[in-house]
């Protein structure tokens, strides 16, 4: 079942993105505004099923619909229940409104699964119990970096960084013994390379390990300041934006 995200705030999008993990349904994409989702439906195969927000920043995603034509089920998810209506006209399996609860969710999703034809309800089903035994083909994630010091190679394991960070225009890893190494990479490229159970990307700069995590102190302006064991230079501040979602992630 190919199922997409489509959400102007991120953490939101993440959260549900968890949400429906727990419920054994993969999300492959995650779509952000209406001009973005319109350009990604126009080159790229249909999912089964979208979760769509209504109101996002560039306006309502009704106008998605004006430009692309789109078969894929639909369940929206909104703070507004004012579009409930117009909603129901297009191809709509369920309206949730947020915060979104997980039993409604359950029961949604529950709903697009009984539309489907039988065929398609046996591949799902066969899709969920392969998950359940696991799945060889899954992601993998980054296990190791090699970094460039002079003129030699050094490889660098997951388990020895504490954080990585950006810098003048450059993109650092800082290890538990408090040395710090340039990386070829961006702190977005990082984002998708890395195990988001055990890394988190607090604000625009950082990016931490769970198991780095020594201490959190309420800060200024509803956000969190987060304590390293050896990184000092700048405070480490999870962004209040992401402050809920953060949270959640940390359990």
């Amino acid at each position: 079942m190919k199922t997409i995200i489509i959400e102007d705030e991120k953490p939101a999008a993440r959260l549900l993105q968890r949400k429906l993990e727990k419920l054994n349904v993969e999300v492959g994409v995650m779509l952000h505004s209406v001009e973005e989702s319109i350009a990604w439906f126009s080159k790229n195969e249909h999912p089964d099923l979208i979760f769509l927000d209504i109101q996002l920043s560039d306006g309502l995603s009704f106008e998605i619909f004006e430009k692309v034509e789109i078969k894929s089920a639909i369940i929206f998810t909104t703070a507004y229940d004012e579009f409930a209506l117009r909603a129901f006209k297009l191809n709509s399996v369920d309206y949730l409104l947020k915060p979104i609860d997980e039993d409604d969710l359950e029961q949604a999703v529950s709903k697009f699964k009984e539309r489907l034809p039988k065929k398609e309800k046996l591949q799902l089903d066969f899709e969920e119990i392969k998950k359940m035994l696991g799945n060889p083909f899954e992601k993998e994630y980054k296990k190791r970096f090699t970094v460039k010091i002079g003129q030699h190679l050094k490889v660098i394991s997951i388990e020895e960084i504490e954080c990585f960070f950006s810098e003048n225009k450059g993109t650092y890893i800082h290890t538990f013994d408090n040395r710090n190494y340039l990386v070829e990479s961006t702190l977005e490229v990082l984002e998708q390379e890395l195990d988001a159970k055990e890394f988190y990307r607090i604000n625009r700069k950082f990016i931490i390990p769970m198991k780095a995590i020594k201490e959190i102190v309420i800060y200024s302006n509803s956000r969190l300041k987060v304590i390293l064991p050896s990184y000092g230079e700048d405070e480490v501040i999870v962004s209040r934006e992401k402050v809920a979602d953060f949270k959640v992630w940390i359990g």
